[in-house]
């Protein structure tokens, strides 16, 4: 086990065979592969295994050694294979060693799947039988006789594994580079795909140190998480890279990656070595400048944040052809889509660079929050995701001071997140353990939930507890727990700490406060009666209609931390703490005094008001708009909307808080009305709602002067609103473009909104000219764009071929299906056929691309985003009949479906009328 590593005998030997003959031990590995295939299927599952591993044994440590073939064998698979040996200690005598293994084969040794072996000592027991027990994705080793307490042992298992291209586990990713294919083999780990690499203890809490090894080809590259020793050999053709041991870490943070990437690092030293890993083509042409220079100084703001040191040696980041999420915070080995890493400032756009500066800032995050100290199971994720998520933003505000990126979590977080949470269907942030433990139930917490509002509601106690104080309490929290794991509750402790030592006075605990907002789903609407000062709090529903069956031991009550401004006057607070209260400081004496609450949307609530108070700041928004702060001019928007979805407040009302933007300048209300309007588009557009809707009502959005962010909004829902002019506009842009391929004027920021415009006013060779731009491309956010833009398309056979390319990895990666079938269902001709596309090929697209990944859920509530009638309703159910038992971590989207279909037939019925008819008063010319 020197320096870390170790390499068997049987690996020594195979690659002295390799030298000689490689092509004819992979044959030899594809026929082994091939019959423990078959033994493993046979093997038999005896008692059924618990789901998760009992606390009886704790891994110390492992040592991996994994080689991955890069070139397919004569059956046309790309395996890897490996061995591991992880010392581990018992801590309660048992006769059962339960690991995970998942997908792999492993090689039998005297009819055992595996050796073990005591050590300091301790005489390790027999082996009486072992197997796979495949639903629990558990290797199974039942002992002769217990394993002593305090004892320490090693398992030892030797495997083969294929490196497919499933983007999970130990992968297989591919891209094309002077016309050659290159082969990647890299990993995605989270939540439980570790199993997939080697054998292993995989779960949060059973941390351990890694001591990984990989063999790998002459001219490629390997990392991990730990920085190398060195690349050594055995022989001319095999090499390989061992690496120093890891801290103490959870499984699914471990990563590592072959390929013939290259890497660029900051050329003065620093006490942390950043390197920006890509394809070298993208190294060459400048596309990782922007996150190497933007790395380092995140890195120090959270040292800084957390008063912490950085924990590692180095921080490698790493932009991948094929990765499924959007990014993953493997400890000292980030890994990146192109996209979320990558940026080319003649080619992306403004928003690209903001998504590049907020992901690595999540990321960075989690070096500290979630890797060094790591929640203790699955049902906290919404701890580790949400704080990142929040901090995130921190991070990049930092890094981009003239950004307001403190603000934009309103928009890109909560706005969103509010709506999935005013459903019956939603679930809270915190569950139980045993509610929380299949890989689908997993898979399915990875949602705007978890991610979004764990996001709002920790902004929201920070604001509350003030940022300083936050930060003080998550100090303490971190050096108590480091290299730990923990609970939610442990960082409620140390945040009231923290509110103990200065002067902060809250109602109630921290962890009393939280439980409300974390144990029960949804929130509240605050209605404030200016005139009588009566402050009143309810669970807020979309479809006041449904019927919630998930019980909360608070009844759906909240301890509210409201926040207001008079007619411009200082900012007040109050916590509101029971059902109805009354403060005669919100009160309004004055014929022209306004009231606005929940100040910068620091809370996650909504807000209603009397209808004299509605009306003057109606009269407010159209007289002196600037008098309201930016984020509130955005609520106003967004909360009148809603409130009108959820029959608080009239429809009528709702739109009129649109009517002052054309003297509105700012992105964020503009951004914010696009958003509520484009659910009126999406009930509407099939009906005679939609030619009025459609006239001359958004003609003034081009008029005055707008910033950058909200100058592209207007051109979008012009063009999208039929106004006159804009699609000669974008299609004469794209036209030169066509004429010039090589030389692309259009600017990166309005690029989305010209290509789908033109290409939704071509036709074939408009469509066949941008995939062959997208075939041909370099620059992953320029390729988003075109594969975005491509279902705009008008015409439905165009749509039905670009629906079969996305089940074709040669054309669509399997990272992209997903969302470009979502694209297609956005565009009113789309939707149907991607509909009727999934349901034929469900069994393939749950089968081939994963039915527990992430996007699933995405899936679901992106094609049914217009559904609106009680046929589609029907559908939905047979649906999820046809299905069951085949929905995977598309179950609880399905029923946020159902739910919310049948909240928008009750919209349309009620709203069909009196949207015409506000549309059609609008469009009148004067008398």
């Amino acid at each position: 086990m020197g320096k870390g590593f170790f390499i068997s005998k049987a690996v020594a030997v195979t690659c002295a065979v390799a030298a000689v003959g490689a092509v004819a031990t992979i044959i030899a590995l594809s026929v082994v592969y091939a019959q423990e295939k078959s033994k493993n299927e046979e093997a038999p599952s005896s008692t059924t295994s618990p789901s998760t591993g009992p606390n009886s044994l704790a891994p110390v440590s492992y040592n991996v050694t994994l080689w991955p073939r890069l070139e397919p064998n004569k059956a046309g698979l790309y395996i890897f294979s490996g061995h591991s040996a992880v010392v581990f200690r018992c801590v309660k005598e048992t006769d059962l060693i339960l690991i995970h293994s998942n997908m792999l084969n492993l090689t039998n040794f005297e009819g055992h799947h595996a050796k073990l072996t005591g050590l300091g000592g301790t005489t390790a027991p027999g082996l009486k039988e072992t197997w796979l027990e495949v639903p629990t994705e558990y290797l199974v080793v039942r002992l002769n006789s217990p394993l002593q307490a305090g004892g320490m042992y090693e398992l030892y298992t030797d495997f083969i594994g294929e490196l497919a291209d499933d983007l999970g586990g130990f992968y297989r990713s591919e891209y094309t580079e002077d016309g050659v294919k290159k082969i990647v083999a890299t990993t995605q780990m989270q939540p439980t795909d570790a199993r997939k690499a080697f054998p292993c203890f995989d779960e949060p809490a059973m941390k351990a140190v890694f001591h990984i090894t990989l063999i790998h080809p002459q001219e490629t590259v390997a990392l991990s998480n730990s920085m190398n020793y060195g690349s050594s050999s055995l022989s001319v053709n095999c090499p390989y890279t061992s690496f120093m041991p890891t801290e103490i870490m959870s499984t699914y943070l471990l990563a590592f990656v072959v390929s013939e990437f290259k890497s660029i690092s900051p050329k003065a030293k620093a006490d942390v070595l950043v390197r920006i890993w890509a394809r070298r083509k993208a190294i060459d042409e400048g596309q990782g400048d922007y996150a190497l220079e933007k790395t380092g100084p995140i890195l120090s703001f959270f040292e800084k944040y957390y008063n912490s040191s950085y924990p590692l040696s180095k921080s490698d980041q790493i932009a991948l052809p094929d990765f499924s999420a959007g990014a993953m915070e493997n400890w000292g080995l980030i890994t990146y889509r192109e996209t979320a890493l990558l940026y080319d400032p003649n080619v992306s756009s403004n928003g690209d660079k903001e998504w590049v500066a907020t992901v690595i800032s999540h990321e960075l995050a989690h070096m500290w929050f979630g890797n060094l100290v790591t929640t203790r199971w699955w049902n906290d994720l919404w701890l580790n995701e949400g704080f990142a998520t929040y901090v995130s933003y921190l991070g990049a505000n930092f890094a981009e001071p003239t950004w307001n990126m403190k603000d934009l979590i309103v928009l890109n977080q909560i706005v969103g997140v509010m709506s999935v949470d005013a459903l019956a269907s939603s679930h809270p942030l915190s569950s139980k353990e045993e509610d929380v433990l299949t890989p689908d139930q997993i898979s399915e917490l990875f949602d705007s939930i978890t991610y979004s509002k764990g996001a709002a509601v920790l902004r929201m106690l920070s604001e509350f507890i003030t940022e300083d104080v936050f930060s003080k309490g998550l100090s303490t929290y971190l050096d108590a727990f480091k290299y730990n794991n923990t609970v939610y509750t442990d960082l409620w402790k140390h945040l009231q700490m923290a509110v103990d030592s200065s002067n902060i006075t809250l109602p109630h605990s921290v962890e009393v406060i939280m439980n409300r907002w974390i144990l029960q789903m949804g929130f509240p609407v605050v209605t404030i009666n200016t005139n009588t000062g009566i402050i009143t709090q309810k669970h807020f529903l979309l479809d006041p209609d449904s019927v919630v069956d998930r019980p909360s031991e608070f009844k759906y009550e909240w301890f509210v931390p409201l926040t207001w401004i008079k007619t411009g006057g200082a900012e007040q607070q109050y916590w509101l703490l029971n059902k109805e209260a009354t403060n005669t400081n919100v009160t309004l004496a004055g014929t022209d005094d306004w009231l606005v609450a929940n100040i910068k949307m620091k809370g996650f609530y909504r807000v209603n008001y009397d209808s004299d108070n509605w009306e003057r700041l109606l009269t407010k928004l159209s007289t002196d708009h600037r008098a309201i702060p930016e984020i509130n001019r955005a609520q106003l928007i967004d909360d009148a909307f809603n409130l009108a979805r959820a029959r608080i407040v009239s429809t009528t009302l709702a739109l009129r808080t649109t009517k002052y933007l054309n003297k509105e300048v700012a992105y964020m209300p503009w951004e914010t009305a696009e958003r509520s309007l484009s659910y009126f588009f999406l009930m509407f557009d099939r009906s005679e709602v939609y030619g009025p809707m459609n006239t001359d009502l958004f003609e003034h959005i081009l008029e005055g002067k707008h910033t950058l962010k909200s100058y592209v909004n207007a051109i979008s829902m012009a063009c999208r609103t039929g106004v006159e002019g804009c699609t000669e506009l974008t299609t004469g842009w794209f036209r030169e473009w066509m004429n010039n391929p090589t030389n692309n004027k259009i600017s990166p920021n309005l690029k989305y909104t010209v290509y789908c415009s033109a290409i939704a006013a071509g036709g074939v060779e408009e469509w066949d000219f941008a995939w062959s731009m997208f075939r041909n491309t370099t620059i992953a956010t320029e390729a988003d764009k075109l594969m975005s833009a491509l279902s705009c398309t008008k015409q439905p056979w165009l749509l039905n071929r670009y629906l079969e390319y996305c089940l074709d990895p040669q054309k669509i990666r399997k990272q992209d299906a997903t969302s470009t079938i979502v694209s297609i269902a956005s565009n009113v001709l789309g939707q149907p056929l991607a509909w009727d596309f999934v349901r034929a090929k469900w069994d393939h697209i749950f089968n081939d691309y994963g039915g527990g990944s992430f996007s699933f859920g995405g899936l679901i509530s992106g094609l049914t985003r217009r559904f609106s009638t009680e046929f589609e309703y029907q559908q939905l159910l047979q649906f999820k009949k046809d299905n069951a038992g085949q929905l995977g971590s598309a179950t609880t989207a399905l029923e946020q479906a159902l739910e919310s279909t049948k909240a928008n037939m009750n919209w349309v019925t009620r709203n069909k009328k009196p949207v015409l008819d506000w549309f059609q008063n609008e469009t009148k010319p004067p008398v």
